[in-house]
């Protein structure tokens, strides 16, 4: 009987690669206007882990992010590429997340509500949106 290796667990990222992640998030997040809680919001973090989310903006290199992280900042990048591809002026793609929309995720409110729920499922519908808007799915 043959013996089936274990797959290795994804290893969270360091430095540099997370300080790098982290700084073109709050890029992204000073580009859309997001307040501070907005953006802990959007990275997963709540009123117990906030001193860790400061000092990762404080300094990015010093991070270690965990899958979870990692995926919401997959996501966010996603969107924020789709945005900029669909809507060439910087301003259009930025101010599209706060605007109504009468598609079927958001049902008549702003994309930035859906992506501020906490939920890292409704970061996945709105990116999948823009995919699909763009052709890619």
């Amino acid at each position: 009987m043959a013996t089936r290796l274990a797959t290795p667990k994804p290893k969270p990222a360091t430095a540099p690669s997370a300080g790098a992640a982290l700084r073109t998030f709050f890029n992204i997040a000073k580009a859309w206007a997001l307040n501070e809680q907005q953006t802990m919001t959007l990275l997963g973090f709540d009123a117990g882990t906030r001193s860790t989310y400061f000092k990762w903006k404080k300094n990015p290199d010093s991070a270690r992010l965990s899958r979870d992280k990692l995926e919401r900042l997959s996501y966010v990048f996603g969107i924020y590429k789709a945005l900029q591809l669909l809507l060439p002026d910087p301003a259009a793609a930025d101010g599209w997340l706060r605007r109504p929309n009468d598609a079927a995720p958001f049902a008549g409110r702003p994309a930035l509500e859906r992506l501020l729920s906490g939920n890292v499922a409704d970061l996945y519908v709105v990116r999948e949106y823009l995919d699909t808007a763009r052709g890619w799915s």
